[in-house]
């Protein structure tokens, strides 16, 4: 078994990986004052609950944007299980050609979805990463990462509505989704996921235009289940694919 680990601005996300793929996937809130301690024992007990034990471990691997956290995560995976840990980042192995001005600015995140993409989608391709920040990218043609699109999340976007907005309450994405708003909270659901769902299709469209060919979308992250429902676009939601990713750079690399 392989446990692979995303930690994210908002959730860290991981997933216990068997014979290809994932027996079950798990978030924890992103607390950068958790100890190495706490963590391990959040992890022990997830895994516990779900059935599995220290002795079918064989390894580990860690996607970071926080990189506070990195540290804490690798310490509290070895503590449970004394295994080797892998992390994205420079010499890592990913089969991943990166034509961009800057290759070692490339978000781990980013390195996972394009190689899950590879995996399992033709080329080229555009990703679509909904989380605390929105992030669209594309593998071209010839499978190379080309570049891509980073915009506010959108509860990121909701939040400070709400909190700059004196009469504007704090809202749940969830319910129904009407066009047009007969009430407060209907119109900010309304601007909010609509309106970014919106945004999605044209910058789709977009890069359909600029590719010149027909292109595969894939969508993934926390918020993927409120927004691409909503989106005109022809786009495939694959809640697992950052994940798929880190799988396959451990198999990569061990």
């Amino acid at each position: 078994m392989v446990l692979t680990i995303d930690i994210g601005n908002s959730n860290i996300v991981f997933a216990a990986y068997e014979q290809g793929a994932p027996r079950f996937i798990s978030r924890l809130k992103t607390d950068v004052l958790k100890t190495e301690a706490e963590y391990a024992v959040l992890i022990r007990s997830v895994l516990h609950i779900k059935g599995f034990h220290t002795g079918s471990m064989e390894g580990a691997i860690i996607s970071s944007v926080v990189p506070a956290l990195s540290p804490i995560l690798d310490a509290a995976v070895k503590e449970l299980y004394n295994v080797r840990v892998l992390h994205v980042g420079p010499g890592i192995k990913t089969g991943l050609n990166i034509k961009i001005d800057s290759p070692g600015q490339t978000g781990a995140d980013l390195v996972c979805t394009a190689v899950g993409t590879l995996k399992k989608y033709t080329t080229p391709a555009i990703i679509i990463d909904l989380g605390t920040v929105s992030k669209i990218t594309v593998l071209d043609r010839d499978r190379s990462f080309i570049g891509g699109a980073l915009a506010p999340g959108v509860r990121i976007g909701l939040d400070a509505m709400s909190s700059h907005s004196a009469q504007l309450p704090h809202i749940s994405l969830d319910g129904e989704v009407p066009v047009i708003g007969a009430n407060t909270v209907d119109c900010m659901r309304s601007g909010v996921i609509l309106g970014a769902a919106s945004m999605i299709d044209g910058m789709v469209r977009r890069y359909k235009q600029e590719l010149g060919e027909d292109t595969t979308a894939v969508a993934c992250g926390g918020l993927v289940g409120a927004i691409i429902p909503h989106c005109s676009e022809q786009i495939t939601i694959d809640p697992t694919l950052l994940l798929d990713g880190l799988y396959e750079l451990y198999l990569k690399n061990r």
